[in-house]
C-alpha cells in the first residue's frame, strides 16, 4: 500500500529549495499480459491518490505480430487490445482516476518513450518480466531502456508472481 500523498505546502518552492514536481499525468505502459498486472494496480492507485490523469499506453509491435507464422489482421489484433485497454480504463475510473488509453505502433522501447514525451507524462509506470542473465541480455529490457532514456521519472514494478512471467 502506498503512503498518503504529502502536503503540497511542504514542497512549495522557497529559498534554496527546488520546485516540487507534481504528477499530473501518469503514463502506464502495458503489454496487457499477466506480468503487467502489478504495474497496472500501482499506476491506478497512484493516479487516484494524486488526482492525476492515467494514460494507459500499449504498443503494437508489428514485427512480433508478423513473427512465428502469425498472419492475422492488424485491425483484429487492435480490436482485441482495445477491449483489454477499456477494462483497465474502467478499473481506473472505478478507483476515482481520470483515465484513457492510446495504442501506438512500433518498437516498444522507442514508442513508449515517444508517447511519454508527446503526452507530457510526469511519471512513467512499467512492469518488469523479471528476466535475468542471458535471457535478459538477448531479449533486452524495455524497462531498463526506459529508465535510461525517458524524460520523466520511471517506476518499474516487478511482478510478484513468477508464474506471471510471459516468455
Amino acid at each position: 500500500m502506498l503512503a498518503p500523498a504529502a502536503d503540497p505546502e511542504a514542497h512549495a518552492p522557497g529559498p534554496g529549495r527546488e520546485e516540487h514536481r507534481s504528477f499530473r499525468t501518469v503514463l502506464l505502459a502495458s503489454d496487457l499480459g499477466p506480468s503487467s498486472e502489478a504495474a497496472t494496480r500501482h499506476a491506478i492507485e497512484l493516479a487516484a491518490r494524486l488526482g492525476a490523469r492515467l494514460l494507459v499506453v500499449h504498443v503494437m509491435d508489428h514485427r512480433r505480430l508478423a513473427g512465428d507464422g502469425f498472419h492475422g489482421r492488424a485491425d483484429q489484433a487492435r480490436a482485441e487490445r482495445e477491449v483489454l485497454l477499456l477494462e483497465v480504463v474502467r478499473r481506473a475510473r472505478h478507483a476515482g482516476a481520470d483515465a484513457e488509453f492510446l495504442i501506438w505502433s512500433g518498437e516498444p522501447q522507442a514508442a513508449i518513450a515517444a508517447a511519454a514525451e508527446a503526452e507530457h507524462a510526469d511519471l512513467l509506470v512499467v512492469g518488469s518480466h523479471g528476466r535475468a542473465g542471458m535471457e535478459r541480455s538477448i531479449l533486452g529490457s524495455v524497462s531498463d531502456h526506459l529508465v535510461r532514456t525517458a524524460g520523466c521519472p520511471v517506476l518499474v514494478v516487478r511482478s510478484p508472481d513468477p508464474e506471471a512471467v510471459v516468455a
